[in-house]
């Protein structure tokens, strides 16, 4: 099954990419890897902003790395030409969540990513990973994830 058709059936459509919000670019590609700079966990609906464990739940804040998931296909599909299928595999993910200070579940919300790129990539979506809690991300979102992707 196509990585295309595997999104599909998980009721994914990808979003535009978004635009990088300061002196960066969304994605650079180094001969085989192409390296995706943190995507937010934003949405068409304003996304998921607050800090977890404190006024966002750990269930919102798995949904919202799975939203950071989705932007970071957006972002592989735009490096690719649209072609998912030059993914060759998932090498790592780093993952941001902006964390009250007794929450200790960073892994476990990050696994919305992480499932996510199984999903869509089967065994090529493993990958190696950090998962940090941190006091503040950009624009108040709750999860940041980037990733480093192996591609032909």
């Amino acid at each position: 099954m196509t990585v295309a058709a595997r999104l599909a059936e998980l009721g994914i459509e990808l979003p535009e990419p978004a635009s990088a919000v300061a002196n960066y670019v969304p994605f650079v590609q180094s001969g085989n890897l192409l390296h995706i700079s943190g995507q937010l966990s934003n949405d068409a609906s304003g996304g998921v902003k607050g800090t977890v464990g404190a006024d966002v739940s750990a269930d919102q804040a798995k949904a919202a790395a799975r939203l950071c998931g989705i932007n970071l296909l957006a972002q592989m599909s735009a490096a690719l030409g649209g072609d998912l299928e030059r993914v060759v595999r998932v090498v790592k993910l780093g993952g941001f969540v902006q964390a009250a200070g007794d929450f200790e579940a960073i892994p476990a919300v990050i696994n919305g990513c992480s499932d996510l790129m199984v999903e869509a990539f089967g065994d090529k979506g493993r990958h190696a990973r950090s998962a940090v809690g941190v006091y503040r991300l950009p624009l108040g979102f709750a999860v940041e994830v980037d990733a480093i992707v192996e591609v032909r």
